[in-house]
């Protein structure tokens, strides 16, 4: 678990507040009057078995999905209100590490960090950008894959690649969606590394959708689980770890 300490006091106010969120696809429902906040410099890990909705809340809140109830505030804006202007405004500001790491196959891991940052910081001279690309990629310990293509990269390395990408434009917030899926067990605890490392170093606030147990433990100030798209628990890692409750202690065996 990070040693960050997050004040939830009313005077911290949330980056992101979700009320009585609702998601149905063809008559079955996913999120269920789903209500959670997300405080400023923490990590909010969301637990729960497939089907669960973790996926679908995030992609809600980005609005690559419209809930069919229920508001979304991002730094006080309500997503469902913003123009097509100010969604791609507000969408800058947040990182959305895909699970599949989503890098471009026919650029380089330097043209696929290029990318964003010609779309979005369009005032930086190339010298700028070059130099935020080689942090970006030193940060995630990967200086020497600059002009390599992503399939020459380990799953892990692509992983990685993907999350300095997805850093390299300064985001305020961070949506992980199963970051450590498909890597093995050692893989895995450097990705977990990784994300506290970038809210260290970018003061970045994330939503970290797993259902693997052991990144939880490694990254979570708080864990929330969800369970028939539903807020079914909510606290810290050592009252998951701890908890009587079946449900709970059969994703913590």
């Amino acid at each position: 678990m990070t040693n960050l300490q997050v004040d939830i006091s009313p005077s911290n106010q949330p980056v992101i507040e979700i009320n009585n969120l609702k998601k149905a696809f063809d008559g079955v429902q996913v999120l269920q009057d789903l209500t959670l906040k997300l405080f400023n410099n923490e990590n909010l890990v969301v637990l729960g078995k497939s089907g669960s909705g973790k996926s679908v809340l995030i992609k809600c809140i980005v609005r690559l999905l419209r809930p069919d109830k229920g508001t979304i505030k991002v730094f006080d804006e309500n997503v469902s209100e913003l123009s097509t202007k100010e969604l791609a405004l507000m969408r800058q500001k947040i990182g959305f590490l895909f699970q599949s790491g989503a890098l471009y196959d026919s650029m380089t891991i330097k043209q696929n960090l290029e990318f964003p940052l010609k779309r979005l910081k369009k005032h930086l001279s190339r010298k700028e950008m070059d130099e935020k690309i080689a942090e970006a990629l030193e940060n995630v310990g990967l200086s020497d894959t600059l002009n390599k293509m992503p399939s020459e990269l380990s799953g892990g390395m692509r992983k990685r690649a993907s999350l300095a990408r997805t850093v390299v434009v300064d985001p305020m917030i961070m949506l992980y969606d199963e970051p450590t899926t498909g890597l093995d067990p050692v893989t895995s605890d450097e990705i977990s590394l990784l994300i506290n490392a970038v809210q260290e170093k970018y003061k970045t606030s994330s939503i970290i959708i797993t259902h693997d147990i052991e990144c939880a433990r490694a990254t979570a100030d708080r864990v929330i689980m969800l369970k028939d798209g539903e807020v079914y628990l909510e606290g810290d890692i050592d009252e998951f770890n701890t908890s009587k409750d079946e449900v709970i202690k059969s994703f913590f065996k």
